[in-house]
């Protein structure tokens, strides 16, 4: 394998100061990518940018908001020279909870983010992006299961997949490939900030009890399928959903 698949391209990673999105951001800079990471924490951008060296530059935005993507953009276009081959549009925010308790601010939260901060990430880019470029969505493999506790993250995750399918016919004909990568239970902080420890340790343990592998993913496995999926050895692969899950979707 071509240990330098990126070399010479440049990558937008959303949600790249911190697990799955920092993964990639350091595969994209170890396999020769200039790589702008975005994230809503300006001490963890930083520490991230610093972190994966001159060839990455941070930029503290949030996703949802129109006028940031825009100054993400903007930076992206400077550091890249013009140029975007690879976006990974991972931005994502979790909370779980019954019907009963779920609140209007839960819904607009992962709305908001993980539905219209994803779709208009992609809009947005795209217009800097030509033949040969590729597109990867982070979904989730709950947005194909029944869950209790999880209607509103599931149906903003559905919406992500269902985006990798149409924007994927819209821009086949620019050679644009869109994917998505829908991980399972993944090893990451993101539960920890978001739950208290007693929700935590209740959720990770019915994930593991439902997952056939019975354990965790890591953040390098997800960042592995997401750069096949954006590398030249998914020349003839668009519209794909790419299960990361140890199982967990299709037993």
């Amino acid at each position: 394998m071509d240990a330098r698949r990126f070399e010479g391209k440049v990558a937008l990673v959303t949600g790249g100061n911190s697990g799955i999105g920092l993964a990639v951001a350091q595969g994209l800079v170890d396999e020769g990518a200039r790589v702008v990471i975005v994230g809503r924490n300006a001490e963890t951008v930083a520490n991230s940018a610093r972190a994966l060296g001159a060839s990455a530059h941070g930029v503290v935005a949030d996703t949802a908001r129109g006028a940031d993507l825009d100054r993400v953009i903007a930076a992206t276009r400077e550091f890249g020279g013009g140029r975007l081959d690879v976006v990974f549009a991972n931005a994502g925010v979790v909370a779980f909870g019954p019907l009963a308790a779920t609140t209007e601010s839960m819904w607009d939260t992962m709305f908001d983010i993980n539905v219209k901060g994803v779709y208009f990430t992609v809009q947005k880019a795209a217009a800097l992006m030509g033949k040969g470029g590729a597109i990867v969505l982070n979904a989730s493999v709950a947005a194909g299961k029944g869950n209790v506790g999880s209607s509103v993250y599931a149906a903003s995750k559905a919406a992500v997949r269902s985006f990798g399918r149409t924007i994927a016919n819209e821009l086949v004909e620019r050679g644009i490939r869109v994917n998505v990568v829908s991980p399972g239970p993944i090893e990451t902080a993101l539960f920890d900030r978001t739950q208290n420890a007693e929700q935590v340790i209740a959720i990770k343990a019915a994930m593991l009890a439902r997952n056939p592998m019975k354990r965790f993913g890591t953040s390098d496995e997800v960042a592995a399928a997401v750069l096949f999926l954006a590398s030249d050895a998914a020349s003839f692969i668009t519209g794909v959903d790419l299960l990361v899950d140890g199982g967990a979707g299709s037993f």
